[in-house]
């Protein structure tokens, strides 16, 4: 990135498309599997994460849980999406810094704890440890959306990183 008006664009577009994908993805919820998303928000963090940097990254990753939530959601959205999104962020960026992982691993891997963070939130809410079962169920569909997700962001990133000088 050559220019801060160019990063601050980049931002700005970032979290654009993370609020847009965050509003498509409400409109579709998944059949089947309550509380489950695809998590297409996701690839904007990922795509921060590694073609900015962390902080970049958190950056967009909070605008975005606060703009959903202040827009569509409520304070226990709110709640439940810090837990999941800060959560699975802290693991991808350990994950990331390790390097000896791939997007998709680390993709994967911030599915899978942002579902343990929400079962997390959803435990002190409920005032039980009974849900704790269905955080099995909801790690196999993280494990499926996070590969969709990394796939996808893999593939963008090769095909924007010629033309974001990044």
């Amino acid at each position: 990135m050559k220019s801060s008006s160019n990063r601050v664009a980049l931002y700005g577009m970032c979290v654009s498309l993370a609020f847009i994908l965050s509003y498509i993805e409400s409109m579709f919820p998944m059949v089947g599997i309550p509380g489950m998303k695809l998590g297409l928000t996701n690839m904007v963090v990922l795509f921060a994460l590694y073609s900015m940097n962390a902080k970049s990254a958190f950056m967009i990753n909070i605008l975005r849980i606060l703009l959903v939530a202040f827009t569509f959601g409520n304070l226990q959205s709110l709640w439940f999406a810090l837990a999941g999104g800060m959560l699975s962020f802290i693991v991808m960026v350990l994950l990331k810094k390790l390097n000896i992982f791939g997007i998709m691993v680390v993709s994967v891997s911030g599915s899978v704890f942002h579902n343990v963070g929400q079962i997390l939130v959803a435990m002190i809410v409920l005032n039980t440890t009974n849900i704790i079962w269905y955080l099995g169920v909801l790690c196999i569909s993280g494990v499926v959306a996070g590969s969709v997700v990394g796939i996808l962001t893999g593939m963008t990133l090769s095909k924007l990183k010629k033309h974001l000088d990044i």
